[in-house]
């Protein structure tokens, strides 16, 4: 008996099934790897933060009056008298083990106070996220199937509108209309009892604020997808089949649309964390940009690397997920 059959069947070139599941993996496996130089750039640049502000930064941490004896201290507390290079190797080790240091105004550990503000940033980016998606999807589909025609006009208009007007002026408006003139949403915060937990209705603001210029950048590039893939033959064999428009749209060219809006919505949501910054200052929301705002003005620069740390790694996964998603959405990508 020849086992030749059988091993020229369990074999990747062989075995279209093996061949489907192991060449994806390979592909991430590579991302992956190439991820590592990524991460370790965004931790240097960090590093050198506190390096590149000019003048002394433990001379601006505790002001003019300061002591020549709590000059040296903190100088020595921060390891900012040994060389750079083994500042450096301290900083990784630190990095590695979870520990980023002390904040000097908090009195706590970084680590401490960006793991209690990190799932309110997360909260209101993902939300505001959902939001845009939730607006831009069904906007840009009916633009698309209404080419030319009034509703697609409008649409356009709304979309051009949300660009142009930045969280930071569309904050204050939505307060200024919903909280303080019809008094239906609170103003600021993430609830009203103190805890630790998030109130949607405080969450609802600040959402549509950082969502609304995400929500047209992305009902403009469904439109344009989707007007692309309405023109391709495939869609003509579909309609002269006697599929109805609705099946048309969203069981074949829907799907095929979304895959470049897949790596935009993971870029996207880097510039929506960026944005965090501005919109939780306006609405006091007890997030990582409120706390990354309050470092830089204490001068707190432990925390502001903690911080600026946090969101850089974040973004640095997010586009990785949103690698792996785009070749699991896209057939092309996956041989």
């Amino acid at each position: 008996m020849s086992y030749k059959p059988l091993c020229s069947i369990l074999t990747t070139d062989h075995c279209p099934l093996v061949y489907r599941y192991t060449q994806p993996m390979k592909q991430i496996l590579t991302r992956l790897i190439l991820t590592i130089p990524v991460v370790w750039l965004v931790v240097s640049l960090v590093f050198l933060l506190i390096h590149l502000v000019p003048g002394d930064p433990i001379l601006q941490m505790l002001g003019e009056g300061a002591t020549p004896t709590d000059i040296t201290a903190l100088r020595h507390q921060y390891g900012l008298d040994q060389p750079l290079w083994m500042q450096y190797i301290h900083y990784w080790a630190g990095v590695l083990h979870g520990d980023l240091g002390a904040s000097i105004r908090l009195h706590s550990t970084v680590a401490t106070l960006i793991a209690a503000r990190y799932p309110y940033t997360l909260a209101l980016t993902l939300t505001a996220l959902g939001f845009g998606l939730a607006l831009a999807l069904p906007a840009g589909i009916l633009a698309a199937v209404r080419r030319g025609r009034w509703l697609d006009q409008v649409l356009s208009v709304i979309s051009l509108f949300g660009l142009s007007v930045p969280g930071l002026a569309l904050g204050p408006i939505l307060i200024l209309v919903f909280s303080i003139s019809l008094g239906w949403l609170p103003v600021s915060g993430a609830n009203s009892s103190g805890s630790n937990s998030i109130d949607w209705r405080y969450l609802v603001l600040p959402a549509i604020a950082m969502g609304a210029s995400l929500a047209a950048i992305l009902t403009r590039m469904i439109r344009t997808a989707m007007l692309e893939e309405l023109g391709q033959d495939y869609i003509r064999t579909a309609r002269a089949k006697g599929l109805s428009e609705t099946a048309v749209v969203c069981r074949h060219a829907l799907p095929n649309a979304l895959v470049p809006i897949v790596t935009v919505v993971g870029l996207q949501f880097g510039a929506l964390l960026a944005g965090a910054i501005v919109t939780e200052t306006i609405f006091s929301w007890p997030g990582l940009g409120r706390l990354t705002v309050s470092a830089i003005s204490n001068r707190d620069y432990a925390l502001v690397q903690g911080c600026l740390l946090s969101i850089g790694l974040t973004y640095v996964l997010v586009n990785l997920l949103t690698d792996v998603v785009y070749r699991w959405v896209n057939p092309r990508m996956r041989g």
